[in-house]
Parts: structure tokens; sequence; C-alpha cells
């Protein structure tokens, strides 16, 4: 019994708080829900090809080059070894990171931004 009067007393006083800190948003006075996240999305696309374009391009490129590099030195040593050099996995590396340093020109006219 005690157990559940102590689980009742968390739940209402969670429940208080959420009510307390629960704020009530309108999209306008006509009601146009869709105007209200089409102006949002524009006013925030700007700050998310901010972020994309300096942190998160340059960081996949960062990562991929190193990589490419640390797969172009295994195949070279598997070279040595066996004879044969292995260009798959290097050129698939290669290409994801020039697709990935060139995609901030046109990636935002795909997505119509």
């Amino acid at each position: 019994m005690k157990k559940r009067k102590k689980l009742l007393y968390v739940f209402c006083a969670t429940l208080v708080l959420v009510s307390m800190f629960c704020v009530a948003a309108y999209a306008a006075p006509t009601g146009d829900v869709a105007g209200a996240i089409e102006k949002t999305w524009q006013d925030a696309s700007v700050q998310i090809k901010t972020v994309v374009n300096k942190v998160v391009f340059p960081a996949i490129d960062l990562i991929l080059a190193v990589f490419f590099f640390a797969k172009l030195g295994t195949a070279y040593f598997d070279y040595r070894k066996h004879g044969q050099f292995e260009w798959a996995a290097p050129a698939i590396l290669f290409a994801c990171l020039v697709f990935t340093l060139t995609a901030p020109i046109y990636i935002w006219q795909i997505l119509g931004m």
C-alpha cells in the first residue's frame, strides 16, 4: 500500500510540473497551421544550411579522408605481401569523398532550398 501511495504522489507531482511548464502554441488567428509551419521552416532553413555546410559536411569529409588514406595504406601493404593491388575499396572511398566535397554546391538546389 505504501508503494502505491508513493507512486501516486510521484505521478501527481509530475502531472503538476508538466501542466505548469506547458505553453499553448497558436498557429495564427485564422488557424492557418500550414502557413505557420512554412514560415518556421523558412526562418530555420538558413540556419540549417549554415550548420550543414560548416559542420556536417566537413566532419563527413574528414572521416572519409581518414578512411581513404588508411584503406590506401592497407591496400599497399597487401600489394607488397601478395603482389596484387585491390582498387575497389579505395576507389569507392575516393568517389564518396569527391561526392561529399562537392555536395554543398548542388545539394540545396536539389532539395529546393
